[in-house]
């Protein structure tokens, strides 16, 4: 058991988004190490000390005023700043007051735009899992329905090449943890000491097993928000190119994009092949899993995709695109993993891809039996709590022995 200093702006149970997912990592590494956990809380939300019972916690009250444009502050999160600047401060006076820390980590915010606290506390540290900042492929610069701010991810590679503050932050890391390969590409102009990869969020357990029956019907199924990047409008293209099959997708979700989704499924007449439900309650969501065949996420700046490792917990085959966090999770016994050039390449690969599965029962079954084993392996929470603990004593060695080295 480690004694650990985690840095979690945001860590709410009942929240959505990263405040979800910091719960779910505080709340895991609290059962296997000792943690003292700096973090805020929403106005008008439960603190996190009452909801983290056992756990040591220093916590904040976001400023007023910064919570109102939910979007916006999911995005831009303007809380970090006075959050850092008081975590900064509390490290700086328990260090001089001679509290003793093994190693400290920080695994939100995901995305990379962040500079940590912890780059000048002089602690060993781990970052992540991060992620973010994956660009939309050069074929799919076409407008967005999504809002202006959105845009605003185009700047955080130059940050990582000039921000001082920000570039330290994952240089000085003993260890910086992505959430997919692709961020080790991203952070190449930053000399890392150690990179891995782990997810940011994972499952607990599988739901039972589901001795699917063959159907009249192939079910498609894309769970997500519409947006264009996450691909929905792709899959609704690549229904139009499989007219010969017996097939039905259901689009799970609403959005910026859910009004271009409703016009192409009008133009393309695939009003009987093709349902939008919006958004539905999460007990639904399940619903839909386990009355689907084949899962289809064409999102194309995916930087983790929980959808798909719940999906692949319900036994679905995949078919997703080859970038980002669903091309992490998905190998090639469960599912198809679909470059994304141009919106037509993109339909016609995701279609041929679908067909594959659509019209071999076998090949359906084998792949989803895969998908379970394959999120479990690497997306269950206690395999990632376990990886990310070896990642504690590995850096928490090197420093020991850095450090005898300079005496």
């Amino acid at each position: 058991m480690s004694r650990v200093l985690l840095i979690a702006p945001t860590c709410d149970r009942d929240d959505v988004g990263e405040a979800w997912v910091a719960y779910q990592w505080v709340s895991r590494l609290a059962a296997v190490h000792q943690l003292t956990v700096l973090t805020y809380y929403k106005r008008g939300r439960q603190p996190p000390s009452q909801q983290l019972p056992g756990v040591r916690v220093i916590e904040w009250r976001e400023p007023p005023l910064l919570g109102r444009a939910e979007r916006l502050n999911s995005m831009l999160k303007p809380a970090y700043v006075p959050f850092a600047v008081h975590a900064g401060r509390w490290i700086k006076t328990a260090l001089r007051a001679g509290e003793q820390f093994d190693i400290a980590h920080q695994p939100a915010p995901v995305a990379m735009r962040y500079p940590s606290p912890l780059a000048r506390s002089g602690l060993p540290y781990v970052i992540g899992p991060v992620g973010g900042s994956l660009a939309s492929p050069p074929g799919f610069a076409e407008a967005d329905t999504a809002p202006w701010f959105v845009n605003l991810r185009k700047i955080d590679a130059m940050r990582l090449r000039r921000d001082r503050w920000l570039r330290r932050t994952y240089s000085n890391a003993g260890c910086v943890i992505g959430i997919a390969p692709y961020v080790k590409d991203l952070l190449q102009s930053v000399p890392l000491q150690r990179f891995e990869v782990v997810s940011d969020t994972g499952i607990e357990s599988l739901p039972p097993a589901i001795e699917r029956q063959e159907h009249d019907v192939v079910r498609l199924l894309f769970v997500g928000r519409l947006v264009r990047t996450k691909g929905a409008r792709d899959a609704i293209l690549a229904m139009d190119l499989l007219r010969d099959l017996p097939v039905h997708l259901d689009v799970v979700g609403e959005g910026y994009d859910q009004a271009a989704c409703a016009g192409a499924i009008t133009s393309l007449g695939l009003q009987d092949r093709v349902t939008l439900h919006g958004r539905v309650p999460r007990e639904r969501v399940d619903e839909f899993y386990r009355k689907a065949d084949v899962f289809i996420f064409p999102s194309y700046r995916e930087a983790g995709g929980t959808v798909v490792s719940e999906a692949m917990g319900f036994g679905l085959p995949m078919v997703v695109s080859n970038r980002g966090g669903p091309a992490a999770a998905v190998d090639d016994s469960c599912g198809y993993r679909v470059e994304p050039v141009n919106p037509e390449q993109y339909a016609h690969d995701l279609a041929l891809a679908a067909r594959r599965l659509v019209v071999d029962p076998a090949l359906r079954r084998r792949m989803g039996l895969a998908a379970r084993e394959r999120v479990m392996a690497v997306r269950s929470w206690p395999s990632m709590v376990d990886r990310v603990s070896e990642i504690y004593a590995d850096v928490i060695r090197e420093n020991t022995a850095s450090r005898s080295q300079m005496t």
